[in-house]
């Protein structure tokens, strides 16, 4: 049963707006794209708040830390998608970013199964935060030098964060495996 906590709500609610985005973005109307912004912006707001309500009132559930990480890549991948189909940003930062969320998700259920959780660093904040700003500013302010560069910078720290993080598992995945083996040698 789902725990209802704000935290699990406001998750639930980030899930919810990744189609609104799309469709306002998707939508040839008058305004779409600051409604897609506006949408977009109070999302990723949740995402910072839920983090912070569950950390602050010891309120993490299973649910939060599986539905989480699930509703941050929508929230990523789905304007992404929906850009790229506008033609308003190339097909390959799309698939950069995208390809890197996908591999470090999978290293994450690839360590959790290992019993090991390897926590998020500064690098992969600043990656969320300039993935979100780019995302933003294609949404809001299209076609201009600033935007591109942002998004540029975006991908580079993208690239830049799942190395680290790939680099950061191994380490993690060794250090877990030395660990197991001097308990076992202590029997």
């Amino acid at each position: 049963m789902l725990p209802l906590t704000i935290p699990n709500i406001l998750t639930l609610l980030r899930i919810l707006l990744v189609p609104v985005i799309v469709v306002a973005l998707l939508e040839e109307t008058p305004n779409a794209d600051t409604v897609a912004a506006v949408v977009f912006a109070f999302a990723a707001f949740t995402d910072g708040l839920d983090g912070y309500i569950a950390r602050s009132r010891n309120s993490i559930t299973t649910f939060g830390k599986l539905m989480d990480p699930l509703a941050d890549k929508l929230l990523i991948i789905a304007p992404l998608i929906s850009l790229v189909s506008l033609n308003r940003i190339a097909p390959w930062v799309a698939m950069v970013i995208i390809a890197r969320e996908l591999a470090v998700t999978m290293l994450r259920i690839v360590a959790a199964e290992r019993g090991v959780v390897i926590p998020s660093s500064a690098l992969g904040k600043a990656k969320t935060i300039l993935q979100v700003a780019a995302i933003f500013a294609v949404i809001a302010f299209e076609g201009s030098a600033a935007v591109d560069a942002l998004l540029y910078v975006a991908v580079a720290v993208t690239v830049i964060s799942g190395a680290d993080y790939i680099f950061g598992v191994r380490r993690h995945l060794e250090q877990a495996r030395r660990e197991s083996s001097a308990r076992r040698g202590r029997l």
